[in-house]
């Protein structure tokens, strides 16, 4: 859809922090990745300046299909990652279920870029609200239906961000919720 933008990259310091926040024994952190996206450098190299600051290690796993993301969690386990962090990619939010049903297998704090992780099971999610970015899209498709072109139409960001945490996962994980989470959570999931 033309004329809107997401948060994603951008984010991906903060998505550091917050997990590192959430379960700081987790000194290696595995960062899930497709390849295919040209966004995932720009990505990949914000999440290893921040886990450089704070000393986390970080570790890519890449993976472009459902077959790799089974994969990639055999790979997790032999580079010793404490959680995982879900890149801001279409493909892997649209293979959330899977990505959350394999973290919980492998008892992994898994953090997303969109609150369906968190809602699906998943430690944490942080970034844009989707039903937000919907409704801009709607608002956008009845503009062009009511006749404007497409390429008069401005660009807009959704600026709506939201920290979602399942309360029942940190839970099973033996995570305790920070106060200083607490607070700043949008949603927490019981």
């Amino acid at each position: 859809m033309t004329g809107l933008a997401a948060l994603q990259s951008e984010l991906a310091a903060k998505r550091i922090e917050l997990l590192h926040e959430m379960a700081p024994k987790a000194s290696v952190v595995a960062l899930l990745v497709n390849p295919s996206n040209p966004y995932t450098q720009t990505e990949t190299r914000a999440s290893q300046n921040a886990a450089h600051a704070i000393g986390i290690e970080l570790h890519i796993v890449r993976a472009s299909n459902s077959t790799e993301i089974e994969k990639a969690f055999g790979n997790l386990s032999d580079l010793r990652a404490d959680a995982l962090l879900v890149s801001a990619d279409l493909f892997l939010i649209g293979r959330h279920k899977q990505i959350v049903a394999l973290a919980a297998q492998h008892a992994l704090p898994t953090m997303g870029a969109v609150r369906e992780y968190a809602a699906a099971g998943s430690l944490m999610s942080y970034g844009p609200s989707l039903s937000e970015f919907y409704r801009k899209q709607g608002i956008f498709i009845g503009k062009i239906l009511k006749g404007a072109k497409p390429a008069d139409l401005p660009v807009e960001q959704s600026t709506t961000l939201e920290l979602v945490i399942n309360l029942k996962t940190a839970k099973i994980l033996g995570l305790t919720l920070p106060i200083t989470l607490s607070g700043r959570a949008d949603e927490l999931i019981e």
